[in-house]
C-alpha cells in the first residue's frame, strides 16, 4: 500500500498527488494466476497409467471439482473481504469453530503434502548423475529418499527464518524453471517424438471411458483432485477485476482449458515413450525426459531438465513453508493458538509455528521406513493430503449455502450464475465429485505394491481422523489469554448484528454497519463477556451487556422489534428502585475512583498499569451508565412523590368537603 504525503499547508494544490487507481486485472492475468497456482508436473506419471483415459479423468475432475469450486470461492471471497480470508468466509456462515476447522485443514493438508512432493524431489535429484541404471537404484532407496527430504525440508525452514521475500524469489525463480519450461519442453518432445514416427505404446483402441468394474485400477483418479488444489487462494484476487461477474468466469474458463492442456499432454507424451507397466509414481517423468531426449540423440537434456525440476521443487517448498502457517499465526492471535505459538522472530516469521510444522513433517517422513517402497509411501501420504483437502471443500461449501440463507441481502462482489437454480446445482455437482473422490481415497490401488491392503486403510483412517479431529480438541481446549487484544480481526458481520450465524440477518440491502456498530462489537470481543472470555453473543444471558449499536440504538431495535420486547421485559422485571440505583451508582464511582488512582500512580510493571487503566475506565463507564439511570429513576420517582402529595391534598379537601356538608345538614 502507498502512504501519501499530505499536501503542503502554505499550498494545499500544488503539492497534492492524485491517489493511485488499484490496479485491476484483466482476464488474462487472472487466468494466469489461476494456471501458475495449479499446474504442476508431481503428478503427471501417476494418470499416465490410464493412457487415453486420463483424457476423461482429467475433464471429470475439473468440471465437478475446479469449475465449481472455483465460482463459489469467488463468490466468498469477492464478498467477505476483510482479513481473514478462508477463515472469515466459514467463520461467517457456520461459525468460528468451523472456520478454524477450515484454516486448520488448509495448513495440514500442505503439511501432510511437504513428504510427498519432497520424496519427487529426491527422485528428480536422483536422475541428476549417471548412467540412468545408477539413478533408478538410488531414487528407489528408501534411506536415500528419507535423507533428502528432511535435509531439503529443514534447509529451507531454516532460510524462512529470514522472511517471506528470500522464499517469494526463490519460488518464483522455481516456478519458472520448475514448472513452466519443463512443462512447455515435455509437451513439444512428445509432439515431436510421435511425428518422427516412434513406437507409441498407449494402446490406440483403448477407450476414452474409465472401466468401473474394476474399481481398484480407478483409484489413482482420486489425486487428480488435490492437482486443482488451491482456488481458495487465487479467490481473494477477484474483487480487483473490473466486472467480475462475467469477467471471472471467462478467466475459469480460459485456466481450465490450459490447464486441461499441459495436463492431458504432459500425461501422454510420458505413456507415449513408456509401457503402461513400467510406470513408476514417482520416476516416470523423468525416464520419460530421457526417452524423448534419446529420440533426438540429446540424452545429456534430461539431465539438465532433472536440475530444473529438483530446484523446482525447492523454491515451491520454500514458498509454501511460510505462506500456510502465516494464516495460521493470524488466525492464532485471534484467540485459536496458545500464545507460545504466536512467536516471531525479529523478521516477524512465525518460528514456534514453523518448529511444530518441521516435528510434523519429519514424522510424516518415517512412513518411507514403514512402507513397503518409497512410492506407496508417496501414494498414502498423498491420499491422506487429498482427503483432509476434501474435508475443508466440504465446509466451504456448507458455508456457501448458509450465507445465501442469512445474508441475502449482503452485496456480492461476484455471484454464482444461475440464481437458485445455479447455487444448488454448483453445490451438489462439487460435493458429489468431492464425495466421490474421497470415497476412492481409501482403497488401495492395484497398480502399485503398498503392502498390506489392510495396514495402508488403517493407516489412511487413523491418520485422517487423527488430523481432522485436532482443531476441535484445541478449540475446546482454548484459554482466554490466547487472544491477542493488538489482532487486527474485525469482528463478524452476526457479532455486529447482535444474532446467531445461523439466524438470517435483517440488515437491509446495501446497509453499512456504522462506525459506533463495530466499536461495540469490538469492544465485546475484548471484553470481559466476550469471546475471549470463551463467550459469544447468544450465549450470555444479559442481553444489555451484548454489542448494541450504541448512538444508533433506536435504528438497532427498531430492525429488531423482539430484541426490543425482550429488553423492554427485562427492564420492567428487573426495575430497581430510585435509593438502590443511586446508591449502586454512588458505589459504582467509589470503585471506579480506586483503581483510576491505582492506574495513575508509577507502576512497576507496565502490563498491570494498562490493566488498572482499561479496568478503571470500563468501571467508570459503568458508572457513568448508573448515574444516568438513577437520575432517571429519581425523577420518575420525584414525579410519583408528586403525583402521590396531590392525591392525598384532593383526598383531604373531599374529606373537608364532606365534614361542612354533614354540619349544614
Amino acid at each position: 500500500m502507498t502512504k501519501l504525503n499530505p499536501p503542503s499547508a502554505a499550498s494545499p494544490t500544488a503539492s497534492a498527488k492524485p491517489p493511485k487507481k488499484a490496479a485491476v486485472l484483466s482476464i488474462w492475468a487472472m487466468t494466469i494466476l489461476i494456471v501458475t497456482n495449479i499446474v504442476s508436473m508431481r503428478g503427471l506419471a501417476s494418470q499416465a497409467e490410464y493412457g487415453y483415459t486420463s483424457i476423461f479423468y482429467y475433464v471429470f475432475a475439473a468440471l465437478v471439482f475446479l469449475v465449481p469450486y472455483s465460482l463459489v470461492c469467488a463468490e466468498l471471497a469477492s464478498t467477505w473481504t476483510k482479513s481473514g480470508g478462508l477463515f472469515r468466509w466459514v467463520s461467517e456462515g457456520l461459525g468460528p469453530k468451523w472456520g478454524w476447522a477450515a484454516m486448520y485443514y488448509d495448513w495440514q493438508m500442505v503439511v501432510i503434502w511437504f513428504p510427498a512432493v519432497l520424496m519427487f524431489g529426491a527422485v528428480t535429484l536422483a536422475y541428476v548423475f549417471w548412467p540412468e541404471t545408477f539413478d533408478s537404484k538410488l531414487a528407489s532407496n528408501v534411506i536415500y529418499s528419507l535423507i533428502v527430504v528432511l535435509g531439503v525440508y529443514w534447509l529451507a525452514n531454516f532460510n524462512s527464518f529470514r522472511g517471506q521475500a528470500y522464499a517469494n524469489k526463490l519460488s518464483t525463480l522455481g516456478g519458472l524453471f520448475g514448472t513452466i519450461i519443463p512443462a512447455g519442453v515435455l509437451i513439444v518432445m512428445g509432439i515431436i517424438y510421435i511425428a518422427m514416427g516412434n513406437h507409441n505404446f498407449i494402446d490406440a483402441h483403448q477407450s476414452f471411458w474409465p472401466d468401473f468394474s474394476k474399481f481398484s485400477t480407478i483409484v489413482l483418479a482420486a489425486s487428480i483432485f488435490l492437482f486443482f488444489a488451491g482456488m481458495e487462494m487465487q479467490a481473494v484476487h477477484v474483487s480487483s477485476m473490473k466486472n467480475p461477474s462475467s469477467s471471472f468466469p471467462k478467466a475459469v474458463f480460459l485456466a481450465v482449458l490450459i490447464i486441461l492442456a499441459v495436463f492431458i499432454f504432459g500425461t501422454l507424451a510420458i505413456g507415449f515413450v513408456i509401457p503402461q507397466k513400467d510406470i513408476s509414481l514417482l520416476a516416470s517423468l523423468l525416464v520419460a525426459y530421457n526417452h524423448l531426449f534419446a529420440s533426438i540423440h540429446c540424452e545429456w537434456l534430461g539431465h539438465i531438465i532433472a536440475v530444473f525440476l529438483t530446484f523446482g521443487v525447492i523454491g515451491q517448498v520454500s514458498c509454501v513453508i511460510v505462506a500456510p502457517s502465516s494464516g495460521m499465526l493470524s488466525v492464532g492471535k485471534a484467540g485459536y493458538l496458545p500464545r507460545s505459538l504466536q512467536k516471531t522472530n525479529k523478521n516477524g516469521v512465525q518460528t514456534s509455528i514453523l518448529w511444530v510444522q518441521g516435528i510434523m513433517v519429519s514424522v510424516l517422513a518415517l512412513v518411507l521406513v514403514v512402507l513397503p517402497s518409497v512410492q506407496s509411501a508417496y501414494q498414502i501420504l498423498s491420499q491422506m493430503s487429498t482427503i483432509i483437502y476434501l474435508t475443508m471443500v466440504f465446509i466451504i461449501y456448507f458455508a456457501f449455502i448458509r450465507l445465501r440463507r442469512t445474508e441475502p441481502n449482503m452485496k456480492r462482489g461476484f455471484r454464482v450464475p444461475g440464481g437458485e437454480f445455479g447455487k444448488w446445482l454448483v453445490t451438489a455437482v462439487g460435493v458429489l465429485g468431492a464425495l466421490v473422490a474421497m470415497v476412492l481415497s481409501f482403497v488401495p490401488p492395484s497398480q502399485i505394491n503398498t503392502g498390506s491392503p489392510l495396514t495402508y486403510v488403517v493407516i489412511l483412517i487413523l491418520g485422517s481422523a487423527f488430523f481432522i479431529a485436532v482443531p476441535f480438541v484445541v478449540y475446546a481446549k482454548r484459554k482466554p489469554n490466547w487472544r491477542d487484544k493488538g489482532t487486527d480481526f474485525e469482528p463478524f458481520d452476526w457479532e455486529i448484528e447482535g444474532r446467531k450465524p445461523s439466524e438470517v440477518s435483517k440488515w437491509p440491502a446495501g446497509y453499512v454497519p456504522t462506525a459506533e456498530q463495530i466499536r461495540r462489537a469490538t469492544e465485546w470481543e475484548d471484553g470481559e463477556l466476550g469471546p475471549v472470555s470463551l463467550k459469544y453473543v447468544w450465549e450470555v444471558n444479559d442481553s444489555s451487556i451484548a454489542p448494541q449499536p450504541g448512538r444508533a440504538e433506536a435504528d438497532y431495535l427498531k430492525a429488531h422489534p423482539a430484541e426490543a420486547a425482550k429488553l423492554r421485559e427485562k427492564e420492567d422485571a428487573t426495575q430497581p428502585s430510585a435509593p438502590s440505583r443511586n446508591t449502586s451508582a454512588t458505589q459504582s464511582a467509589a470503585t471506579a475512583a480506586k483503581p483510576a488512582a491505582q492506574a495513575a500512580t508509577p507502576v512497576q510493571d507496565s502490563t498491570e498499569a494498562e490493566k488498572l487503566a482499561q479496568k478503571a475506565q470500563e468501571i467508570a463507564a459503568s458508572a457513568e451508565r448508573e448515574a444516568r439511570d438513577a437520575e432517571v429513576i429519581a425523577a420518575s420517582a420525584d414525579e410519583i412523590r408528586k403525583a402521590e402529595e396531590a392525591a392525598a391534598k384532593a383526598a383531604r379537601d373531599a374529606a373537608d368537603v364532606a365534614g361542612n356538608r354533614n354540619e349544614s345538614l
